[in-house]
Parts: structure tokens; sequence; C-alpha cells
């Protein structure tokens, strides 16, 4: 009776460790992860440099929302190398900054439609360095992939002195 209950234990912890792994895509597991709604602000450098705040004002249907964009500075993924090729092998990376900022402006009920928005950029003494409008269409995310179903609408401006302010593609 003893072997009995341990082939069944043995049995539930061999099927509940199976579930979630994955192994064709269709048994893909769909994880709690999900995406905010709104519009992502990224500001290229040297651009960047010179501005300290910023926020957007975005307008659909009669209604608008401004919201201050807390900037960041954004970095890349420099590769450091791997100690071999094996499977147990490791493999380094660090963050170098790129001189960019970005940030994002949550916005509740953002539509899948056209939206405007207008992104003001100040210096540090408060002074307006841009203000400029855009429409845009935010489009629905999938942060699981699109087997897992549809996550919240998003979009993003690009500021580049080069390239003026655009929609992110």
């Amino acid at each position: 009776m003893a072997t009995l209950a341990k082939l069944v234990a043995f049995s539930s912890l061999a099927a509940v460790t199976a579930c979630g792994t994955g192994l064709a895509a269709e048994d893909r597991p769909c994880t709690a992860i999900g995406s905010r709604e709104g519009v992502s602000l990224d500001i290229k450098a040297p651009y960047a440099a010179k501005v300290a705040s910023a926020s957007m004002r975005i307008c659909w249907n009669g209604t608008c929302r401004t919201s201050t964009v807390e900037l960041m500075g954004s970095s890349t993924t420099v590769p450091q190398g791997c100690t071999g090729d094996a499977p147990d092998d490791s493999c380094g990376a660090v963050a170098s900054p790129t001189g960019d900022k970005n940030g994002f402006a949550e916005v509740t009920g953002i539509p899948k439609s056209p939206v405007q928005v207008t992104v003001d950029l100040r210096d540090a003494s408060g002074e307006r360095l841009l203000s400029k409008r855009l429409d845009v269409t935010p489009r629905a995310t999938f942060p699981n992939g699109p087997e897992c179903g549809e996550g919240r609408p998003q979009t993003g401006i690009v500021v580049a002195a080069d390239a003026g302010v655009t929609e992110r593609r």
C-alpha cells in the first residue's frame, strides 16, 4: 500500500511538473503578465541632453488627458562574451548608457483608433523646447504572444533632432 501511495504521489508530481513545460507551441502556458495602456516617449541623443521634463496631452472623441512623463536614461545591452559553448557555460552582458531618454504616459481607456498627442518638452529652467502635435494610432499589445490573448493598447512617440517627432513603428 505504501508503494502504491508513493507511485500516486510521484505520478501527481510528474503531471503537475509537466504542466507549463511548453513542449509544443500550442501547449505554451500563458502567464499573468499584462501590459500598460498608454503612450511611450523616446528622446534621442544628443537632443535628449537638453530635455529636463516632458508632458503629453492625449485626446480622442472629445476627451483629453494630460500626463507628466517621468524621464529615465536609456541603455543598451553590450555582450561580454561567454565561457564556452556547452549548456552549462555562462554568458555575460552589461548595460551601457545611450544618451537617449525614455518615459511612459499611462492613459486609461486609450482606444485602438487615432488619437492626437501633443508632446511638450522643457529644459532645466522650464523653458519650452518643443511643443508638437501628432496623430498616432495605438495598437493592441500581446505581452505573452498572440496565442495568449490581447493586452492593452499602446503607441509610441520618438523625438530626434534630425527626424523631428514621429510615431514609433
